[in-house]
């Protein structure tokens, strides 16, 4: 545990038990857990609270997607018996209703965040020596902010490509995407992960003509090859078109639009360019000389397992850190630093066994390890796959793309032993995922998770289903 000088109150000095540099999620996380336990903090936010995951990332990618959905379901409905004119969309209405629903949030936020008597700081923070931040105010003023401990949570902005520079216009980044005031009729997606998976879905759904250009040999690098095939061939039958393997070269502007340039000479001319290639750490200007805080070569700020940086009592989380760039991972973080503030129990955050979910059509959402990577790690493996098409909810739905997959250490008998990686693809998966969560972080095993009766009928029936059948007794599944 660190050792320092007991915690006490801020004085009129400016000073803090905890200093947070950054407002999005890992960094409000720190602020709301460190003062539900009586310390005194201060955040400092350039922008607004809420960060990225707020205001240009999460919550309203997930609102354009909800859309998307809802638009699905309407050009359905007459297979339910529900006679409706074809839909049509007025995409300033979604919007709309996007900036309403990350104002209401904000609002929340904001009012907790004053409720714990968190002091919140507006300005650009950077860390100079001797645990002070300095914060140059949007008017130009500058104050100074001394913390016993120093949480730096700058968090990440889009990176860019050579050649793609981003004008807001025809070549966007996700910022952008998340504020376009029509949809465009056709674009390209370069980045085949998350991110432009999840934009490749709603901009089709809503009338766009997709090229999606990933330069891996398949989409959503780093998850089980079965649950991205099934996202392949949903994305094929709704028209759009995915090229992997392939390195884009550059563009050519036109009037209207550009001619994206790809492959080996390969030419597609769209309205617009997405450029959805991950993100980078927000590190520019964020240390003084001096710090003692270190750098890696791609900008994170170095940390040990227990988000330690170099220099003492400073710590740095979430997007600033190479871990996975996920809400819930800085919340995690966020957590495990004011415990180690407070000298309580605390144990580091298993990255190998978090929880992932991306929101396209069909849903992906997994944990764990996959197939593949568990038979890299030396493990004999039992894999049992289940298909929705067999699930009861799922057929009334009308959403019978997907399965649930299971991947479990081998036992000297054979049998299936504690679970190594679940992973799903399918309606709704990305809230079915809890109970696999679970399973995979207490090292269950499916003779134990069998003991558990599942709801009938539900779409999280197919996990119990495809565990029940690793115990050589299933019911619907062989």
């Amino acid at each position: 545990m660190i050792t320092t000088p007991e915690l006490g109150e801020h004085g009129e000095q400016a000073g803090f038990d905890v200093v947070v540099v950054g407002g999005g999620p890992a960094g409000y996380a720190v602020a709301l857990y460190g003062a539900a336990a009586g310390l005194s903090i201060a955040l400092v936010e350039q922008e607004k609270i809420g960060g990225t995951c707020l205001h240009r990332g999460c919550i309203p990618a997930k609102e354009f997607l909800e859309t998307a959905s809802v638009l699905r379901t309407v050009a359905g409905a007459k297979e339910f018996g529900i006679l409706a004119e074809q839909p049509a969309v007025d995409f300033s209405v979604s919007l709309d209703r996007k900036r309403k629903v990350v104002e209401q949030l904000f609002r929340g936020l904001t009012s907790l965040l004053r409720s714990r008597k968190i002091t919140t700081v507006a300005g650009t923070g950077q860390l100079v020596e001797g645990n002070v931040v300095r914060v140059c105010a949007p008017d130009g003023g500058v104050q100074e902010l001394t913390g016993r401990y120093v949480v730096l949570a700058a968090g990440s902005v889009p990176r860019t490509i050579a050649g793609f520079e981003p004008d807001g216009r025809v070549v966007l980044t996700s910022d952008d995407v998340l504020e376009l005031s029509e949809i465009p009729a056709s674009c390209a997606v370069i980045g085949g992960g998350a991110i432009g998976c999840e934009f490749a879905s709603f901009l089709s759904d809503l009338g766009s003509q997709v090229t999606l250009l990933e330069a891996a040999p398949g989409i959503l690098p780093g998850c089980d090859p079965d649950v991205a095939a099934v996202v392949l061939r949903s994305f094929a039958r709704r028209g759009i078109v995915v090229r992997t393997g392939v390195t884009v070269r550059g563009h050519e502007p036109r009037q209207r639009g550009t001619v994206v340039t790809f492959g080996d000479g390969e030419r597609v001319e769209v309205d617009a360019v997405v450029v959805s290639v991950g993100r980078r750490p927000r590190s520019e200007g964020l240390l003084a000389p001096g710090t003692g805080v270190e750098l890696d070569e791609r900008g994170f700020v170095r940390v040990d397992e227990w988000m330690r940086t170099a220099a003492e009592a400073v710590f740095a989380v979430g997007d600033l850190v190479a871990t996975p760039q996920l809400a819930h991972v800085g919340f995690a973080e966020g957590m495990l630093v004011v415990k180690q503030i407070l000298e309580e129990p605390a144990v580091p955050v298993d990255y190998g066994r978090v929880a992932w979910c991306i929101y396209c059509h069909p849903e992906v959402a997994f944990t764990g390890l996959t197939e593949q990577a568990a038979r890299d790690a030396g493990f004999e493996v039992v894999v049992q796959r289940d298909p929705f098409g067999g699930n009861g909810r799922a057929r009334i739905l009308g959403e019978t793309d997907g399965m649930v997959k299971v991947i479990c250490e081998r036992r000297p008998d054979g049998r299936a032993g504690r679970l190594l990686g679940v992973h799903m693809v399918g309606p709704w998966v990305t809230e079915q995922l809890g109970q696999a969560y679970l399973a995979v972080n207490w090292e269950a095993t499916p003779d134990e998770i069998a003991q558990f009766v599942q709801p009938h009928p539900s779409l999280s029936e197919t996990f119990g289903e495809t565990v029940l059948a690793l115990t050589g007794r299933g019911l619907h599944v062989g």
